[in-house]
């Protein structure tokens, strides 16, 4: 794990705010310690959940999007650093590791313009360098018996998670996305579009559930796609839950649950699905918070739950005052999956 920049306990220090008469998550948090072999650690520590940040937007770019994403896991191990630590939601089930060094493909990617067709391909190239990191880690956080929460970056790191998992569990796994958008776009070289299509191809997502597409935003080609693999591949849109009332948000999530988790499953979730959040695709329509955090705690009480994708958020597009708030965001959604996912909770 060369490329990974270790989140010592000096960094956790000077984001944790200390108070008087409280306990934040930043003083209980675990950092593995300078020196020590970190696979070793990660086996023989009792903490199950281990953090992860991946501080890119390439894959955003690559897919037309507008960068900014890069800068959500600095904003939310922030927030994270200083939830209270009480009988709730312990700092010590978590293991912060650190992020992925993508340093040297963000200075590649300034000067590239997807719209033309060698700086495409030079894009796609540096979203697969990045994907071959993330599914290394993943596997060794997986091979080593805990629960990863990646955060941040564009969802094209998506397809690194399922692969290191599916490859660490020795078989092909499902996935649920909460997204206005499939992220099932055609093979046309890597980006934040296809993430799931790549892992479908390449035999490493066995089923897959899209919860909550936006139908103006899904293109008759994705449609027409998803139908034939309806086996496999499934959604339900945020216009016929939320607009029509045709269904039910709770018996929705019911249903997305039997079709996943028969298999080990992958939570991932894009924060462009919830309105008004700066994103790369940002809404103004769409779910609300409490729906998405009740999504998380739903899926992550399964004890097939392998891991939990934060994405899309980008504070760096937020101008105003209330930028950290992506963060305090992601610090909810965090702590709702381990109070979930926690072993007293989990359910099959």
């Amino acid at each position: 794990m060369d490329k990974l920049i270790p989140f010592t306990v000096n960094d956790l220090a000077k984001v944790t705010n200390h108070r008087s008469g409280e306990i934040k998550f930043g003083e209980k948090m675990i950092t593995i310690p300078k020196g020590v072999e970190i696979l070793n650690f990660l086996k023989e520590s009792d903490a199950k959940y281990v953090l992860l940040g991946i501080p890119e937007d390439i894959g955003v770019r690559a897919n037309y999007g507008r960068p900014g994403a890069a800068s959500a896991w600095e904003s939310a191990i922030k927030s994270i650093a200083n939830i209270q630590h009480n009988r709730f939601c312990k700092g010590n089930q978590i293991i912060v590791l650190g992020n992925i060094n993508v340093s040297e493909q963000m200075r590649d990617v300034e000067n590239l313009d997807f719209n033309d067709i060698d700086d495409r391909s030079k894009l796609s190239q540096l979203v697969e360098k990045i994907d071959k990191e993330v599914s290394h880690i993943i596997f060794n956080i997986i091979k080593a018996g805990k629960t990863p929460i990646i955060i941040g970056g564009g969802h094209n790191n998506s397809y690194g998670n399922i692969k290191g998992t599916a490859l660490a569990k020795g078989k092909s796994i499902n996935a649920i996305n909460f997204d206005a958008h499939s992220d099932f776009r055609i093979l046309e070289g890597r980006h934040s579009g296809n993430g799931f299509s790549y892992a479908y191809e390449e035999g490493f997502l066995k089923k897959y559930f899209i919860f909550g597409l936006h139908e103006n935003y899904t293109s008759k080609s994705v449609l027409d796609i998803i139908k034939k693999l309806e086996d496999r591949v499934r959604y339900n849109t945020y216009d016929s839950i939320n607009i029509r009332e045709e269904k039910d948000f709770n018996s929705e999530m019911i249903s997305a649950l039997e079709f996943i988790k028969t298999d080990p499953f992958g939570i991932e979730i894009d924060l462009d699905a919830i309105p008004n959040v700066a994103s790369s695709a940002m809404t103004i329509s769409g779910f609300s918070i409490e729906q998405l955090r009740q999504f998380i705690s739903y899926f992550g009480q399964h004890k097939n739950a392998a891991y939990l994708h934060i994405c899309e958020g980008a504070p760096d597009l937020d101008n105003s005052p209330n930028n950290h708030l992506i963060g305090k965001l992601i610090g909810y959604l965090v702590t709702d999956f381990i109070k979930a996912n926690n072993e007293k909770n989990t359910i099959s």
